[in-house]
């Protein structure tokens, strides 16, 4: 498989660049965004864009890949609706949009997270946003979409949040993962498992296009949850 990377500086992104490189079946990997990633690997290539919501000029470079994982997000946290909108859901389906032109045959995979509403008519207004990400993003023709909506993240192999309010929490939390684990194990996923699941779909596809906790737990495992 070939893969394009959305996002690959940021915590689930850096993860999911790690499994691509790790996976012996993943041929080529091409990293888009506006500066590129520190890792150097011989299947790892960058395609560096000061404006990610016009790809015109790269739009034949991005058409022949099997998969794109789009892992670009903010925290809503001090931002208002119209600014979270314009960063969260117009910036989203422009690469969608343009990626679905190039490549019909290709799957997209879009990270969003737990308690996404796809109502749209909620009182949260980060989860009305991305569900309305969500549900506009699977009428695109891509040969699927999945939607994955992990609850709390535990990175591992060093892997660090970009946001900093995130990764003081993940340095707080660290001693309490693994009570999760044993306890609340359907609230939480690694970011390998993350990684995991995103190849799975990739390669296999999945029975349903928004996947919760549970569903990328048993994708990372190589099957479909019950």
């Amino acid at each position: 498989m070939d893969i394009l990377i959305f996002g690959a500086t940021g915590m689930v992104g850096q993860s999911v660049l790690r499994e691509c490189l790790a996976a012996p079946d993943v041929g080529r990997v091409v990293c888009v965004g506006r500066s590129a990633v520190d890792t150097v690997h011989p299947r790892l290539e960058n395609v560096v864009v000061p404006d990610l919501s016009d790809l015109k000029k790269v739009k034949k470079r991005l058409a022949p890949f099997d998969a794109c994982f789009f892992c670009l997000g903010v925290s809503s946290v001090g931002m208002n609706e119209a600014d979270y909108t314009k960063v969260t859901y117009d910036l989203t389906m422009s690469v969608a949009r343009t990626l679905s032109e190039a490549n019909r045959a290709m799957t997209f995979t879009y990270v969003t997270g737990s308690g996404t509403d796809s109502t749209e008519k909620g009182k949260s207004m980060w989860a009305r946003v991305k569900g309305k990400t969500e549900n506009d993003l699977l009428k695109l023709r891509f040969k699927a979409a999945y939607m994955f909506r992990p609850g709390v993240i535990q990175p591992l192999h060093a892997v660090r949040s970009k946001t900093a309010l995130y990764q003081a929490a993940y340095v707080v939390a660290k001693p309490i993962f693994g009570l999760m684990h044993a306890f609340s194990p359907r609230s939480l996923v690694t970011s390998v498992q993350v990684g995991l699941a995103m190849l799975s779909v990739a390669r296999s596809g999945y029975a349903k296009p928004i996947l919760e906790v549970v569903d990328i737990q048993a994708a990372a495992a190589g099957r479909q949850a019950a």
